[in-house]
């Protein structure tokens, strides 16, 4: 048997809401026992000193991008997972917007069946979206009965939809299928060609402006149609501080909405593209100083449920262009527990149990699912982070294929030292 104790580790427990020092000890993949007093255990098997080192259960993400299938020079399932399990990772949903995209219960069942092929070391689980709509334009439906009949963990396109007519129809069809439904509000209208948050600092750097009324307006639509329907969604990419607004609103009043921002959203504001680093043109754009503050402030206050990384691989010519032209996205699976940990726990804007619950908990509730748990008799589904630990961030370094981000040849403090997974 495989036994190890791990002696006087910082234990946080999202679902238990607790933050103590104890000694968990791990069997054969599983949580045998927790004593907040020293372990009689530890003169009888192999310890490991964990004083300062964090234990808490496995991050989720709630939607990310692989390139497999269709651009596996950016990323491949298995990088993808690998990437993954070095950011603390155990559960990831991917996107549809693969090539073929996840349309079909054929092209689920085929990702199904790859996922299953063994990676050495612990593995995380990947789970995938279904797709709503067909084709680039969306203006045809999927075979949604099918779909998720094929095992999907949910239905989104992952884009901003083409008719307000066909979303109304979407979320009548989808409502008796008890599938969570994850949709985009972004006005492509009114978004324009705008690459950065309009405003101050957009005319400043010279760069076209997205206003937020792109993203609120028809923020306001969907929750409307979530109000006539009242089929459950959840809002992906919130990045405004009015959009905070509009879903506290419509929580209060009762509407079953849930909604996450990403984790890029919260570290960065439209200041720092000032550098014309092509690895900060996201979708949607970086909000405001105010923004960013009001996201921060949205999650600690339950308003927003989760954080996403919404990871989007690029290879090195894809991004290696000006800021305007640059493809939105940046990799984050490998990089955002540390980094949210110093700019969030580090300098007391938020507990511990906060981010952390931002990072599993909510999430994984947000796609319907179990949160990790940890006690004792359960599957080990756990993340051992060393917040102290500094590294350089190089390309070799990088599990993922690509590394389109912001951070590369810096110096980084926090790191994930072990992964267990079920």
């Amino acid at each position: 048997m495989v036994s190890e104790l791990l002696q006087q580790v910082r234990l946080l427990d999202p679902v238990s809401e607790t933050d103590r020092i104890a000694d968990v000890l791990i069997k054969d993949n599983r949580i045998e026992a927790i004593e907040t007093t020293r372990s009689p255990l530890a003169d009888t098997i192999q310890v490991r000193d964990c004083q300062g080192l964090i234990l808490g259960p496995g991050l989720v993400d709630l939607y990310s991008h692989s390139g497999e299938p269709g651009f596996e020079s950016r990323e491949t399932l298995s990088s993808l997972k690998q990437a993954a399990i070095a950011g603390g990772f155990t559960r990831v949903a991917i996107l549809p917007d693969t090539t073929p995209p996840i349309d079909q219960p054929g092209a689920i069942l085929s990702l199904q069946h790859q996922t299953q092929k063994p990676d050495s070391g612990p593995e995380p689980h990947l789970h995938y979206w279904g797709a709503l709509t067909l084709g680039l334009e969306g203006k045809q439906m999927t075979e949604l009965t099918e779909l998720a009949a094929a095992g999907i963990v949910g239905f989104t396109d992952g884009r901003p939809w083409s008719s307000l007519v066909l979303l109304r129809r979407l979320l009548e069809y989808l409502q008796p299928l008890q599938k969570p439904i994850a949709l985009w509000p972004c006005g492509l209208e009114l978004a324009g060609n705008g690459v950065m948050r309009e405003g101050p600092d957009s005319i400043r750097f010279g760069l076209p402006g997205n206003p937020a009324l792109a993203e609120t307006s028809a923020l306001a639509a969907l929750l409307e149609a979530v109000a006539e329907t009242g089929t459950a969604v959840h809002i992906m990419r919130i990045s405004t501080a009015r959009s905070v607004a509009l879903i506290q609103a419509a929580r209060s009043s009762g509407l079953p909405v849930t909604a996450s921002t990403t984790w890029m959203h919260l570290l960065y504001n439209t200041q720092a593209i000032e550098s014309y680093n092509p690895n900060l043109r996201l979708e949607p754009p970086l909000g405001s100083p105010a923004d960013q503050k009001a996201l921060q402030q949205g999650l600690r206050q339950g308003i927003l449920d989760g954080i996403a990384i919404d990871h989007t691989p690029y290879t090195y010519e894809e991004k290696t262009v000006a800021f305007a032209e640059a493809p939105p996205g940046a990799i984050g699976l490998e990089l955002a527990l540390p980094q949210l940990w110093q700019a969030l726990v580090e300098t007391g804007t938020w507990t511990a149990l906060e981010l952390w619950a931002a990072l599993s908990t909510g999430p994984a509730r947000c796609l319907g699912q179990l949160a990790p748990a940890i006690v004792p008799g359960q599957p080990a589904e756990l993340v051992l982070f060393d917040p102290q630990q500094t590294w350089l961030l190089e390309q070799k370094k990088l599990r993922s294929r690509s590394h389109n981000t912001p951070l590369l040849g810096q110096t980084l403090t926090g790191r994930v030292l072990q992964v267990w997974c079920p």
